[in-house]
């Protein structure tokens, strides 16, 4: 079973790494800086304004040890990796299973419904544990609606149809998503789901743990040798790890959405940890980022039982564990490719 979760987060600005022997320096300053051996790394993330020099970005990608770059708002910018790895022959597969509509749709069906599943999980958990009575009619209504989408597109073979679909649960789940934020809701209002830029504290927050659950699936997805650029539900675009995005709808709800929910309810994370540019965008400040960078470490040591394979094990292998279960499908072991539901 694969070590992991020895990610290396960069967020002070205008820090830099370089290389000394066979260990990564992390410098603040002329004084200021940590050494960690590179063989205990698995890879590093850098946020905003970190530098990376060329002799440690070459000997980071000749020992595995994957560098990617994040602007500060945690928008993915580049990624320095080694050579490819992994069987051609499966790489091969996926790609020509990329360029069949019914494989992919197949493939793209299976992810939503579980998306699907587990968004609706959320909405009734919190139901059963905030409002046993069902006072909140919105929530009930959020639950039916992500129910009837899941049923209507079991059948669905078209992909636009698809991610039609898949565009009407969303705005359903996230039409009672701020029903959920109980405790600080003056500060953390939310309204809908905005990207690019984030405009809320909660859109923030959100964007910034999904490129960190990006990150996670991409790593998985080379793990097993697949490429991550090239998706089924999500389609080709350069830049863009779209089998990544993929893989990581099934994890948005249950793992990245309730980290969110409750770093707020908790009182974790506070309003003067963000600051809100000319634009309108938000952005946290570095203690806020590192907040929810440790809350998402802790998170990913939980334990919880796999559906489909019925072995207890760390959340944070749960990502590797589906990249996996989708190779094994695109390889012609598995007649479906069986996704992850949370219960």
């Amino acid at each position: 079973m694969k070590h992991l979760l020895n990610t290396l987060f960069v967020t002070t600005q205008r820090a830099w790494l370089s290389l000394d022997g066979k260990c990564v320096v992390l410098n603040f300053d002329k004084e200021n800086k940590k050494k960690y051996p590179v063989h205990i790394l698995e890879s590093i993330i850098c946020f905003g304004v970190v530098n990376a020099t060329a002799p440690l970005m070459g000997f980071c990608a000749s020992n595995g040890v994957a560098i990617s770059f994040f602007s500060e708002r945690g928008r993915y910018l580049a990624r320095v990796d080694g050579p490819v790895r992994g069987n051609v022959l499966l790489r091969r597969q996926q790609y020509r299973l990329a360029d069949d509509p019914v494989a992919s749709s197949a493939i793209a069906r299976n992810i939503l419904v579980s998306k699907l599943a587990n968004s609706r999980n959320v909405l009734l958990r919190f139901a059963r544990e905030n409002d046993p009575e069902g006072k909140n009619p919105s929530t009930a209504s959020a639950i039916r609606r992500l129910a009837l989408v899941a049923n209507d597109i079991q059948n669905r073979a078209s992909l636009d149809v698809l991610r039609g679909k898949e565009g009407e649960a969303a705005r359903a789940y996230f039409g009672v998503f701020g029903d959920m934020i109980l405790n600080q809701k003056e500060s953390f209002s939310f309204n809908e789901r905005s990207r690019r830029p984030p405009l809320d504290e909660v859109n923030a927050m959100l964007s910034f743990i999904y490129s960190l659950l990006a990150h996670d699936a991409a790593s998985a997805l080379e793990g097993v040798g697949l490429d991550p650029s090239v998706g089924y539900l999500h389609r080709d675009r350069p830049g863009r790890p779209s089998l990544a995005l993929d893989l990581m709808e099934e994890f948005r709800p249950w793992l990245a959405d309730r980290l969110v929910l409750s770093l707020i309810n908790r009182k974790q994370v506070n309003p003067a940890g963000f600051s809100r540019d000319e634009n309108g965008s938000v952005t946290m400040s570095d203690e806020t980022r590192k907040t929810v960078i440790a809350a998402w470490h802790e998170r990913k040591q939980d334990e919880l039982t796999h559906p489909f394979i019925g072995e207890k094990m760390l959340i944070g292998l749960v990502p590797h564990i589906q990249a996996r279960l989708l190779a094994r499908h695109i390889r012609g072991d598995l007649a479906e490719y069986p996704p992850f539901v949370w219960k």
